[in-house]
């Protein structure tokens, strides 16, 4: 498959799929939401602090959307596009449930703009996003032509450290660079390891260095960038809980970095 537009659309099943079981899970508590739960993570809370009421804020890969309306109940006015169909219908409706406003699109990240007129103040991404996407030059550009001028990006995502090792970590097994198509048969998914889903998906590694240059190609002038060691979510093998919703690998704890966050602002 040398076409990219195939390890899309394979991607999009597999994530549709994903979504019919991760909106029951109790890893993405939605009954907690609805009661009023705020879902994002210590991370990003810490580092964007409560500078999004009042912005128009763009959420790339937002799943069904959990995170873009914990933003609207801060004062956002927010949009969320994802590629896959079943979680935004899923996003919508949650939209309803919870009495919010916000605008949710289907599309690859890649289309954006095509679907998306409007430019913000932030555009924000987060935790296993890039890694399905295989040029960062394309995806920093639809960034940096969603911000208005002087508006913020942030993103917090799993360090391309972890996606160097098996599944279980206990080796190296990837590349730490970009050097091509990884292929993966899946069976279950990281909210229910049993769950009755199953298929091909394809990835794509990415350095540090080369999601910093993509961004600075781009226009965007990085005000920070911090590597953290612990996730805040329990969704790889082999995790321990060393501080309450801090995880960490067993036998690697505090020895490899599991996320970094980065803050650019638009020239």
């Amino acid at each position: 498959m040398e076409n990219h537009n195939e390890y899309f659309e394979a991607n999009r099943q597999h994530w549709n799929q994903r979504t019919t079981v991760h909106k029951d899970s109790d890893f993405y508590d939605l009954k907690g939401f609805l009661a009023g739960r705020n879902v994002l993570a210590e991370i990003e809370l810490n580092e964007m602090g409560n500078h999004v009421a009042g912005k128009s804020l763009l959420h790339l890969q937002c799943h069904f959307g959990l995170d873009t309306l914990s933003f609207a109940r801060m004062g956002a006015k927010v949009t969320g596009v994802d590629l896959a169909d079943e979680a935004i219908k899923t996003a919508q409706q949650i939209t309803i449930d919870a009495g919010l406003e916000a605008n949710f699109v289907c599309c690859n990240v890649y289309d954006t703009r095509q679907y998306v007129n409007d430019t913000f103040d932030m555009v924000f991404t987060s935790y296993g996003t890039i890694g399905w996407l295989p040029n960062l030059d394309k995806w920093a550009k639809v960034i940096a032509d969603s911000l208005n001028k002087g508006g913020t990006f942030y993103m917090a995502d799993f360090h391309p450290v972890v996606w160097m090792f098996d599944d279980n970590f206990t080796k190296l097994q990837y590349p730490y660079a970009n050097s091509g198509v990884l292929a993966f048969e899946n069976q279950g998914t990281y909210t229910d390891r049993e769950a009755d889903i199953s298929g091909k998906e394809y990835g794509w590694n990415h350095s540090i260095s080369e999601i910093l240059n993509a961004l600075i190609s781009n226009g965007l002038e990085l005000q920070f960038f911090n590597e953290h060691n612990y996730s805040p979510y329990p969704c790889f093998s082999n995790t321990v809980e060393v501080a309450p919703n801090r995880w960490q690998i067993k036998g690697l704890e505090g020895i490899i970095p599991m996320v970094y966050s980065l803050k650019a602002i638009k020239k």
